[in-house]
């Protein structure tokens, strides 16, 4: 009974390590900095172009963004679309109906969805960093497009212009009698508009915005907590010295 069940569990491991290589990955270091404005300017400026056509966020206002350093005129010329206002939340332009009927369900609000998506293997930036550059063209999906990072995923890739087209390298091996696909990397199948250093540059800016989009006063709750920090430390000092003062003359 005992070899019943070591031999099942064992064989459950190994059958999830056989899916984990060959449909997932590990996620890389998103190289997020939310106080860097030319980074999340871009990113705004990304989001706006290639996101938001499908998904919203519902949560962010265009005049929001004046905290990373646009201004209303820069908003209104380069961000809106023709009947949005600068007051207005950032809403997609596609229809929900059309869009659950093209890709099985309506595409998810993307306001905080930096700071849903963090797992085991890293944060919510980490996984959006990952997931935007493990696209790959699938003829068996409907879309022709598929994810190592999400498999099965039902969304196209938006960004292909700019990355090109490339499929993931496996190598094959033969482990406890089982065969096994080990990710290796990627080749390029066809160039996109950009290169591979600056594509993963590009969707670095664009995952940096979503993470400051999912909690734009981070950087201000930062610096309140540090003089916050400070002043219990100063304060700490000052109290340890009234003590010593009060009580310096009991015995």
């Amino acid at each position: 009974m005992k070899q019943l069940i070591y031999g099942f569990i064992l064989s459950l491991s190994m059958l999830g390590a056989a899916q984990a290589a060959t449909e997932g990955i590990p996620w890389d270091k998103a190289p997020v900095n939310t106080s860097e404005l030319g980074s999340l300017q871009n990113g705004a400026k990304l989001f706006v172009n290639y996101c938001l056509n499908c998904h919203s966020a519902a949560y962010m206002r265009y005049n929001r963004l004046q905290d990373i350093g646009l201004t209303n005129e820069q908003i209104k010329a380069n961000l809106l679309f023709t009947t949005d206002k600068v007051g207005d939340t950032m809403k997609a332009a596609i229809d929900p109906k059309e869009a659950k009927g093209w890709f099985g369900a309506n595409p998810p609000d993307l306001s905080v969805i930096a700071r849903s998506r963090a797992g085991h293997g890293g944060t919510g930036a980490d996984y959006l960093y990952t997931f935007l550059r493990s696209f790959h063209p699938d003829d068996t999906k409907a879309t022709g497009w598929n994810n190592l990072a999400f498999p099965n995923v039902g969304m196209p890739h938006a960004l292909w212009e700019l990355q090109g087209k490339r499929q993931p390298v496996y190598e094959t091996r033969q482990e406890h009698g089982h065969e096994v696909k080990l990710f290796k990397g990627w080749e390029q199948v066809s160039p996109g508009s950009m290169t591979s250093s600056q594509y993963d540059q590009a969707v670095g800016d664009l995952v940096n915005y979503l993470q400051w989009m999912g909690e734009p006063a981070q950087n201000t709750r930062f610096r309140i907590g540090v003089w916050v920090m400070v002043f219990l430390l100063i304060f700490a000092g000052i109290a340890w010295r009234l003590n010593a003062s009060f009580w310096k003359d009991v015995k």
